[in-house]
């Protein structure tokens, strides 16, 4: 009933439209074209890729029967071959990879462009016969459904064409050479595609299920709350444009690692912002903010010695009670205590205009230390100004602004008592002692591992509706 009571009142506080309108998942991590050609040309490295493209079997490729074993080209063949010693890749790089959206639903094309320079050694001349040679690997990245389980990435495709082709003579050398020469490139036209494929596909193959593993890896990093964790797991991958986009779900974890709240896709309204132009963004929906931050603040209760702690606001309080009941401030001692009780965390709202934490405070007043009883005991409907920033790579959460919106009389031993002349004192005593209190548990903040794991040093934050976002900064 208490829970029930909560809800309805910040939620009426602040206006919350409680209309389901689309299924939302807790977060979504979107990693865009940059970080895609990254981590994928890091992985072609780590396995070895420009030293495949210098073994590839150039000599044994063209020794093969070009045209369905007819006798004319296979003489062609031969006479070309034995004026060569050897011919092999004397240097290969991999240039900047393109990654692009294709004309298929759910689907992108890596575009990996091939630079290499090519030499054979003939006895018609003393120096190497060099030729440069550019083409093109192109891999389909998309998305694989399954009936008996979740969806996930694949290379659909991969493929080399001699449209992307091009062969030219690096070094004119006399019109025997070069007409040898202009052979050679013609038999390595049709051959060069299919060795790319043959020889450099698989290894493609191997960098993205290498790639895509950490995809699975860096979702699933914890984040640390203290107390408790955060975690994500995939729930569905997509492709939107030349982005790939990881639905994921969450669940809250305590200090035993024991799971007190999963998340997963909800009825919650949640509208997606456009990152076109950052490497990656991370997209986490407003009720796990609100958890993660109920995590962190869990609910206490503050006692205060006024006079002692706050003895301006001591008198102030009691100079307002004067003003409607002279009797009851008279009563109230030195020793007078008062006690801040969270019943419920705090809750945090997102919108485009910012983002508001409420919270339900019940607060005891105590005439003196030695009574057991509340003078009177007041229930407020708070609210404050909540503001995400980063610092390097950590989330930081500060409260300011605190207001009491309502306060309603629960207990009282005062016949005369007016609510409305305590909202100003209050306001400050709750400042002083609760918010600071709260701010004090939220200053070290909550790192986010997925910040330098992609290589950047610090992070943006921007609130939207029913979201809060993280970019990286200066992108």
């Amino acid at each position: 009933m208490t829970s029930l009571w909560v809800f309805t009142c910040l939620s009426a506080f602040l206006g919350a439209k409680l209309v389901p309108v689309t299924s939302a998942p807790p977060a979504v991590l979107t990693l865009g074209p940059e970080v895609i050609n990254e981590m994928l040309t890091e992985q072609l490295k780590d396995q070895g890729a420009t030293t495949i493209l210098h073994k590839l079997p150039l000599l044994s490729a063209m020794r093969q029967e070009p045209s369905g074993g007819i006798p004319l080209l296979g003489s062609l063949v031969s006479s070309v071959l034995k004026h060569i010693i050897w011919l092999r890749v004397t240097s290969a790089s991999i240039l900047q990879l393109q990654v692009q959206p294709t004309v298929q639903d759910q689907e992108l094309v890596v575009r990996i462009p091939l630079d290499m320079v090519a030499g054979f050694n003939t006895p018609l001349v003393k120096t190497i016969v060099e030729f440069h040679m550019e083409t093109e690997a192109q891999a389909f990245i998309g998305v694989q459904s399954s009936p008996d389980g979740p969806h996930r990435l694949v290379l659909r495709d991969c493929l080399s064409s001699q449209s992307s082709l091009r062969i030219s003579l690096l070094n004119k050398l006399s019109f025997l050479v070069n007409s040898l020469a202009d052979k050679v490139i013609n038999l390595l036209v049709p051959a060069l595609p299919q060795m790319v494929k043959e020889e450099l596909c698989p290894v493609i193959q191997t960098a993205f299920d290498d790639m895509y593993a950490d995809f699975l890896k860096l979702v699933k990093a914890p984040i640390f709350l203290s107390p408790g964790l955060l975690r994500f797991d995939l729930l569905s991958p997509a492709i939107t444009g030349s982005s790939i986009q990881l639905n994921l779900q969450a669940k809250l974890l305590d200090s035993k690692a024991k799971v007190t709240k999963w998340f997963n896709n909800s009825d919650t309204s949640l509208a997606l912002p456009t990152q076109h132009r950052a490497p990656f963004s991370l997209i986490i929906r407003e009720d796990v903010v609100s958890d993660v931050v109920a995590a962190i603040l869990f609910p206490e209760k503050l006692v205060v010695l006024l006079d002692f702690v706050l003895p301006e606001l001591a008198r102030e309080l009691k100079m307002s009670i004067e003003t409607f009941n002279k009797t009851a401030a008279s009563l109230l001692g030195p020793t007078q205590i008062m006690k801040i009780v969270l019943k419920n965390s705090p809750h945090i709202f997102l919108s485009q205009t910012g983002a508001k934490m409420a919270q339900l405070v019940t607060l005891e007043v105590f005439a003196s230390d030695k009574d057991v009883r509340p003078f009177f005991t007041l229930g407020i409907e708070a609210s404050s100004e909540a503001q995400f920033y980063a610092e390097d790579d950590r989330l930081i959460l500060n409260f300011n602004d605190l207001s009491c919106n309502r306060i309603h009389l629960m207990i009282s031993d005062i016949n005369l008592f007016n609510t409305d002349v305590l909202k100003s004192v209050l306001t400050k005593v709750l400042s002083a002692t609760l918010l600071s209190n709260e701010n004090g548990k939220l200053r070290h903040g909550i790192p986010m591992p997925i910040v330098k794991t992609l290589g950047y040093n610090m992070a943006s934050w921007s609130v939207f509706q029913g979201a809060l976002v993280l970019t990286p900064a200066f992108f």
